[in-house]
């Protein structure tokens, strides 16, 4: 994914030093990790390296993404063509194109005013385009109010509760399946070059 709208750019992470700083700074941050890894499980940069360095998350089918704001890391997104074990677990249909999604945005400074809206649209307008999903799903932790707030404004609707979905900070947690359409194609005024 390479796409940009203004002032934000999704382009890949790549295996550079830099990059993994980021994250590893952005996963050592307790804000961050309230809702994303968990504050019990702070990374450093060789706990970002083992996990997250996109030939890695590659292998297992995971396009790993640095979101930039005015040419700046400030976050992270990645997303999957999902395969039929989680199609059916999710009651999902199997003949769709369907891709998961799952983001952060590492600056807690920059919550509050619509940049995660930002990412999910522009993220989302090239996954349908390019990558042509048929449908995008997020799963959100059921009380991570912020994010489902912030996904319901970019078209996402709660599909089903996922009961003990995700082991987070010692405990079985309850996810929303949140699930997006994909229109038709349009012009967007989005540009975008597709690196897959």
């Amino acid at each position: 994914m390479l796409t940009r709208a203004g002032l934000l750019t999704i382009r890949p992470l790549q295996n550079t030093t830099a990059d993994l700083k980021n994250l590893a700074r952005w996963l050592s941050n307790p804000q961050v990790l309230e809702y994303y890894e968990g504050r019990d499980h702070p990374f450093s940069l060789a706990d970002v390296q083992e996990k997250y360095a996109p030939r890695l998350l590659a292998a297992d089918g995971v396009q790993a993404e640095l979101v930039l704001l005015s040419r700046q890391p400030v976050g992270y997104l990645q997303y999957e063509r999902l395969e039929a074990e989680t199609l059916q677990e999710y009651g999902l249909p199997l003949e769709k194109r369907i891709y998961g999604m799952d983001l952060f945005i590492g600056e807690p400074s920059l919550w509050g005013h619509g940049l995660g809206r930002q990412v999910v649209t522009l993220a989302g307008s090239w996954l349908c385009r390019e990558a042509q999903a048929q449908i995008i799903t997020l799963d959100p932790h059921v009380n991570n109010v912020r994010a489902i707030r912030c996904y319901t404004a970019c078209g996402f609707r709660q599909t089903r509760r996922l009961p003990a979905h995700e082991l987070h900070e010692g405990q079985w947690v309850d996810c929303w399946l949140m699930t997006k359409i994909c229109e038709e194609p349009h012009e967007s005024g989005v540009e975008s070059t597709d690196r897959r």
